[in-house]
């Protein structure tokens, strides 16, 4: 089914296009065989499909997004007023009041590949939260580049990588976080880190990191954390010293005994670790969420008006309290409930699907409660049945600068990566 044609002669604004092409385009638009024969060549591994893609059949959707460019540019504008909220030093003294103390110095990098989630409802954009170790960045740019364009305003609405502005941008992201750190030079080789980094369902995108970076001159290795050694000021993996750290762990403040000697490095500056401690504090604690969500508490921080009015993106979150507790139970139908020290959708809750035994725990503390935006809905047709999948928008970033947005759809409370018909979806601009 072509639906994405010239409709100049219709009446349709671009936001009620854009609305109708997410109901009723069922256009595949991916060339699965281009994206394998990409993912092939990039990894370096013939068998790389075979191996590892097939185990995530569900990885990657057969359809695209369709946005508008004025949603796009309030999502980027919602970016620019949290950059320029995190160099207030009352935001700074604030959020690193409740951060762990390795967060409280900072050697310099800013973080690689900042991941914004935004929610679009017929209000625009809402900021769900702010992660420090957003997956998919790399499979994403594949994944614009093996679409197969339905008609040609398909072709120019493409957003991202068809070229190599992507593959520059992230090898000049990690010798700009260097030289933040070091002042000068590049470094000679980097290690992309997580626990047990082949069992990662995004782990694909770990062998994809690790070519481009060889591609380019930077020796790359793949190692599990807990392998690490530091010893002599010198950090290493198996006979490898390493001079960058990509993080990947989860464990925001390396405080698992697992991370010790990658805690140890970091703590004196041996290795320059990005995304690291200090960025998640700044940036994607969900705590924070209560402070970037309340305009009076912005003005008091003395950001700008126009900053505060960008910031309505961000839908209403407090912290959990036994003051405000009794009134949270009676609204929590409009409600989320996160774990201020989750990530993904770990211990995540949708109010209307609380228990009274769920609430006695988040009442004991260490959770805030947002207030609801329901995410997007992308239609899409499976076994000749036409079916809903949720929607969410990803921009990859590096210093507020946007690098790649991509889309996911999925099933369910949160994305996971186990739907049929969802995965990861190019965004295209009508």
């Amino acid at each position: 089914m072509n639906v994405l044609k010239d409709d100049a002669d219709l009446p349709e604004t671009s936001q009620s296009k854009s609305a109708r092409l997410n109901r009723s385009c069922f256009c595949i638009t991916l060339d699965r065989l281009a994206l394998w024969t990409a993912l092939a060549d990039e990894s370096d591994d013939s068998g790389f499909h075979e191996a590892l893609m097939k185990a995530r059949a569900h990885l990657f959707s057969n359809v695209a997004v369709f946005l508008v460019q004025s949603d796009i540019d309030k999502m980027r504008e919602i970016v620019d007023a949290i950059e320029a909220t995190t160099k207030l030093p009352g935001y700074r003294e604030a959020v690193l009041s409740w951060a762990p103390e390795i967060a409280q110095q900072d050697f310099g990098p800013v973080g690689a590949l900042m991941g914004y989630d935004f929610h679009l409802d017929n209000d625009g954009p809402r900021l769900i939260e702010v992660n420090t170790n957003a997956g998919g960045a790399f499979l994403n740019a594949l994944l614009a580049k093996a679409q197969k364009a339905c008609c040609a305003k398909a072709e120019q609405s493409l957003i991202g990588t068809r070229d190599d502005d992507f593959e520059t941008s992230v090898v000049a992201m990690f010798r700009a976080e260097w030289r933040r750190q070091r002042g000068a030079g590049s470094p000679q080789r980097i290690a992309i880190i997580d626990d047990r980094p082949e069992e990662q369902y995004l782990y694909p995108e770990f062998a994809i990191a690790q070519q481009l970076l060889l591609k380019h001159g930077i020796d790359a290795v793949i190692g599990d954390a807990g392998e690490l050694q530091y010893e002599g000021g010198r950090l290493r993996l198996s006979d490898h010293e390493i001079d960058l750290v990509y993080n990947r762990l989860v464990d925001f403040a390396l405080e698992r005994p697992e991370h010790a000697a990658l805690r140890a490095a970091y703590r004196e500056g041996a290795a320059v670790v990005t995304p690291n401690p200090r960025n998640h504090a700044l940036f994607a604690a969900k705590r924070n969420l209560t402070l970037l969500s309340d305009p009076a508490a912005l003005e008091t921080l003395g950001l700008s008006s126009d900053m505060r009015l960008r910031l309505a993106g961000i839908p209403r979150t407090v912290l959990v309290t036994s003051d405000n507790a009794d009134a949270l139970w009676r609204s929590r139908k409009d409600m989320f409930f996160k774990p201020v020290s989750g990530y993904g959708s770990k211990a995540v809750y949708r109010g209307d699907k609380v228990t009274k035994g769920v609430w006695a725990e988040i009442v004991r503390g260490g959770f805030v409660a947002q207030a609801f935006a329901p995410p997007g809905q992308r239609m899409i047709e499976l076994d000749g049945a036409v079916a809903p999948r949720k929607m969410d928008v990803r921009l990859y970033t590096y210093g507020g600068r946007v690098l790649l947005t991509a889309a996911r759809l999925y099933q369910g409370q949160t994305t996971n990566f186990r739907t049929p018909g969802g995965g990861f979806a190019p965004v295209l601009v009508v």
